[in-house]
């Protein structure tokens, strides 16, 4: 239905991870509809204006909750869900046909493009569905039974249905954050919808994180051990290439070195890196931005003569690009023999030493080639 959107929206508030992102949670991490740069004015560098449009956002979903008789827990899942599915910005664009604050899809029944562009409107189909009478049609948050008491990202999730539902826990402290910033009172009371008694705090967890009985691993159900999850597919095998890199290509860190520090960081690193690839190919080099917002923009704005399409020999060092199903896109360190270094891939925020066959094989990303560690906007 709804298709979740990143490559990294808990770094909105700083450089660093403000949200939570549960170790214990799973999935396919990194592939949003919407990445998050480290460039001017990106959602981890927020400019005033953009900030001015969450808050107002965040203002006209509290609104449309307190209007209905919802309580401030509805507006902290709302908030949460927005954050997850668009940052908090009326996008016109996402995956397949998905549009504005929740990213709903007109061919879907949620509405018309022109209706879901209205916040009011798609924040009332969030909160209250096709109709707030009865649960016929689209449904929205008061029409899940017991969502007042179950865990935030679990109620997201009820109405999203979206194929990354581990995603909207990680949101809670920006939305918490916002809500603050916008003067909005989360511990508001309320009783509306379709709710049969008072809606107060609820709890505070996001999930219930129990592991599945009898599996001491919390990954292995999202990458179980059989053929079709191992690495290898859908493509070939990536072997060692050598090609020099152009003479404009000049970074503060050698490639001997940026290989160095990357499995280094992958070795002793923090949780520095959630959904932040492109940011950690450019600190790799040495540089502390790389100047673009968008992973995938990165590949396009090389010289022709850098891009590598569909070159499956990278030379240790390169950057390898892939397609996601959104507009992000990915980016990876390549450090030879078949390996990357990546974020997200095994640990949510960590950088881990992976083959670089996960990227299709776990996330169905599309491979789309390497180019020389060039950032011509880094700094």
């Amino acid at each position: 239905m709804v298709f979740v959107i990143f490559l990294f929206v808990v770094g909105i508030f700083g450089a660093g991870i403000g949200g939570k992102a549960y170790a214990d949670s799973c999935g396919e991490r990194g592939t949003p509809a919407v990445d998050y740069g480290d460039g001017d004015n990106s959602a981890q560098k927020p400019d005033s204006s953009l900030r001015k449009n969450q808050i107002k956002n965040a203002k006209i979903i509290d609104k449309v909750a307190e209007d209905g008789g919802l309580s401030g827990r509805a507006t902290l899942i709302g908030l949460m869900t927005a954050l997850q599915e668009s940052t908090l910005l009326n996008l016109d664009h996402g995956d397949l046909d998905s549009i504005g604050l929740f990213q709903q899809r007109p061919s879907q029944g949620w509405g018309t493009k022109t209706q879901i562009m209205q916040p009011t409107y798609s924040a009332g189909m969030f909160f209250f569905g096709a109709s707030r009478d009865t649960t016929a049609g689209i449904h929205g948050l008061t029409d899940i039974k017991g969502w007042e008491t179950m865990g935030l990202g679990q109620a997201a999730q009820k109405v999203q249905a979206s194929a990354h539902p581990e995603l909207y826990d990680g949101q809670e402290d920006a939305a918490r954050k916002i809500a603050k910033d916008a003067g909005i009172d989360l511990d508001r009371t309320g009783k509306g919808g379709n709710a049969d008694q008072d809606q107060g705090a609820g709890t505070d967890t996001a999930t219930d994180a129990a592991t599945p009985s009898g599996d001491d691993d919390p990954d292995s159900e999202c990458y179980p051990e059989k053929p079709s999850d191992r690495p290898g597919k859908p493509g070939a095998a990536f072997h060692d290439g050598d090609a020099p890199w152009p003479a404009k290509v000049k970074n503060p860190r050698s490639t001997e070195d940026a290989i160095a520090w990357a499995r280094n960081e992958a070795k002793t690193g923090g949780k520095d890196w959630w959904r932040a690839c492109l940011a950690f190919t450019a600190r790799t080099y040495g540089w502390s931005f790389s100047g673009t917002n968008y992973a995938i923009d990165h590949y396009y704005e090389m010289p022709a003569n850098m891009q590598h399409a569909g070159d499956r020999s990278p030379p240790p060092g390169a950057l390898m690009y892939w397609k996601t199903k959104g507009r992000a896109g990915h980016v990876a360190v390549y450090l030879g023999d078949g390996k990357i270094a990546s974020n997200d891939i095994k640990r949510p925020g960590y950088i881990d030493v992976v083959p670089a066959t996960d990227i299709e094989s776990k996330w169905g990303s599309t491979y789309v080639g390497w180019a020389p560690p060039y950032f011509p906007k880094g700094g």
